[in-house]
């Protein structure tokens, strides 16, 4: 099968379209036929082994993982003889998580990271949720507790994770501002957000509203700004670790570090997000999908061989929402 591998870290031109072997299912796992894959800011971090520390559980001195991406939407082609849920023919999407291997024309997946397709979505629109949707449903959902009347401010609205936060947010009934730059106010206030901060004319820490959830997905911000926009019992739900070009040994964790050390003394309730990918919260996505709450938001697409170009603009051109990958 075709696959886009990487055997040192580097720059998007260490990728390389090969030929590679079509791997065969374990007994606990279906083999898809992969027809989408979606990028993530994990993908260029794990092409470039970077930050520097993450090489402990990526491979020293190359990747352990040889075929690049995580999301993924497809067919099954065949299932293990312990599957249960599925047959071939099944419309599939998932996340290999650091396991990789989506930008291929198949992976292997066990049974209980992937689930079926939202019916009313194109495999391109399955694949830009799995990660990013689980990013924001842990966020809103299992963190930020958000339920109707709540008001929920997110800060990195128009990117991949932020567009499925302001739609589920709304879903969930709550009163939303994203904060986004000038060429994306449009975009946000089309996904449902009832105000929308232009970061680059307003400050949403010195505004007047305060929040009951602020969901921070940029890391551009010190604590004490986003604490600004929360009311006295609100909660900080911190993703983005920190404005972040590379080539670091600890890369974007400051801030997620200062939050856990504060956490315990401040008046606030303060949440470093772990988002973990699995079949809940894929069935949770496909639900609101098919109920018409949430539809992903894709800027380009690209052919597999062009990965490596797709992972050169989102390095480089702070794509908004989703960028997709069509085998």
């Amino acid at each position: 099968m075709k696959a886009i591998v990487q055997d040192r870290y580097g720059p998007p031109e260490t990728l390389a379209l090969a030929d590679v072997p079509t791997p065969a299912p374990a007994a606990d796992e279906v083999l898809v036929r992969v027809e989408a894959a979606a990028l993530n800011a994990y993908d260029w971090h794990a092409m470039r082994g970077d930050p520097r520390l993450a090489r402990l559980t990526m491979g020293l001195s190359r990747p352990r993982a040889r075929i690049r991406g995580r999301d993924f939407a497809g067919r099954v082609e065949a299932v293990g003889a312990h599957v249960r849920r599925l047959r071939p023919g099944d419309p599939v999407f998932g996340d290999l998580g650091d396991a990789n291997g989506a930008f291929a024309e198949y992976v292997c997946v066990p049974e209980t990271t992937v689930a079926p397709m939202p019916a009313n979505l194109t495999p391109q629109q399955a694949a830009a949720l799995p990660l990013a949707g689980t990013t924001a449903l842990t966020g809103l959902c299992d963190v930020g507790r958000v339920g109707a009347g709540d008001r929920v401010l997110v800060n990195g609205a128009s990117g991949g994770v932020g567009t499925l936060a302001v739609q589920l947010a709304k879903a969930l009934g709550a009163t939303v501002t994203g904060v986004c730059s000038t060429r994306n106010v449009d975009l946000v206030h089309s996904l449902g957000a009832d105000h929308v901060v232009d970061y680059t004319r307003e400050d949403f820490a010195r505004d007047t509203r305060r929040h009951d959830v602020v969901f921070d997905l940029v890391g551009n911000r010190s604590l004490t700004a986003l604490r600004r926009a929360l009311t006295p019992t609100g909660t900080l739900v911190l993703s983005g670790g920190g404005v972040y070009r590379g080539g670091s040994l600890i890369g974007p964790v400051w801030l997620l570090a200062r939050g856990r050390l504060m956490a315990p003394l401040a008046r606030h309730r303060i949440v470093t997000l772990t988002a973990t990918p699995d079949r809940q919260h894929l069935d949770t996505l496909r639900a609101h999908a098919e109920a018409g709450r949430l539809t992903p938001v894709i800027d380009r697409t690209y052919p597999l061989h062009e990965v490596p170009r797709a992972i050169r603009y989102l390095e480089a051109e702070h794509a908004r929402a989703k960028v997709v990958i069509t085998v």
